[in-house]
């Protein structure tokens, strides 16, 4: 990659760790003659009133580059943002897994020195977006429908390119990219799709029968999601964020999309080797 000309900075929240590696990243930036701009919310988060050379409070727009200090979460909600828009996510993890991100704090700047004179590769992921009440939500890990914990169990029906496949009793259904796959649905007992896999994965919270099984769905194919109930909405989250609700007889149509986000890896990094050291061997 070509070295950038200007670096929006993203963090989890605040610690006095992350505050220092901002600093630090500041006087890098400096010396490479990279721009650094940090946003009215990260500079209110980090309490930072000033660093020579940035550009505080700046729209983060426009940019050549993400840095993200922080875990999945934040890495996400910055892959989310930059969506469609040719921005590079790099993350040095600051969480407690951190699966997506490009290198570890432990090796800080070096890291730092690899993003500053784009020293690393940039991969395309997929992404979910489904239209809600005209609304249109992103996302680049799952999209889930829930039951509310004061209510009865869901019943969710789903069918794929038009075709019904099936209705379900259940805790809630989980839409998963194969980034995603590694998340809820590897809780649901799904399988894990490795990053380059062209498809998507439905996959069941609690279900209340033994017949629901994981279903890896065609890149091309819709799936269609209804809220069977005749009485109670369910809740919709997109990457772990709470969106909208669902309500009684409504529908949702989910469709993949390809390239949609790009994350910064280091060259030679595999998903197998990330899945490993992530999640250890998967036999003894």
């Amino acid at each position: 990659m070509n070295p950038p000309r200007s670096i929006a900075v993203f963090t989890r929240r605040n610690t006095a760790m992350i505050g220092e590696a901002v600093v630090r990243l500041a006087e890098l930036s400096a010396a490479a003659g990279v721009q650094l701009l940090i946003g009215a919310d990260e500079v209110e988060k980090l309490g930072l009133e000033g660093l020579p050379g940035v550009q505080m409070g700046a729209e983060p727009d426009g940019v050549d580059l993400a840095i993200v200090l922080g875990g999945d979460g934040t890495i996400l909600s910055t892959l989310r943002r930059y969506a469609g828009r040719d921005v590079p996510v790099f993350a040095m993890n600051f969480g407690e897994i951190g699966f997506l991100a490009t290198v570890e704090r432990d090796g800080l700047d070096a890291g730092f020195e690899r993003a500053l004179h784009g020293d690393f590769e940039v991969l395309c992921l997929p992404a979910l977006t489904a239209s809600i009440a005209g609304n249109e939500r992103v996302a680049v890990n799952d999209i889930s429908f829930h039951r509310r914990p004061e209510l009865r169990v869901a019943e969710l029906g789903y069918s794929v390119a038009d075709e019904a496949v099936g209705g379900v009793r259940c805790d809630g259904l989980v839409v998963s990219t194969p980034a995603g796959s590694t998340g809820y649905n590897l809780a649901n007992g799904g399988p894990v799709l490795a990053w380059g896999v062209s498809g998507y994965v439905v996959s069941f919270i609690a279900p209340h029968t033994l017949t629901a099984r994981a279903l890896v769905v065609a890149p091309d194919d819709v799936l269609e999601v209804v809220n069977r109930s005749r009485d109670d909405p369910v809740d919709v989250t997109t990457d772990g964020r709470l969106v909208c609700s669902l309500e009684p007889r409504e529908r949702v149509e989910v469709c993949f999309s390809e390239d949609v986000a790009q994350l910064a890896q280091v060259s030679g990094a595999t998903f197998y080797r990330r899945l490993r050291e992530k999640f250890g061997r998967l036999t003894s």
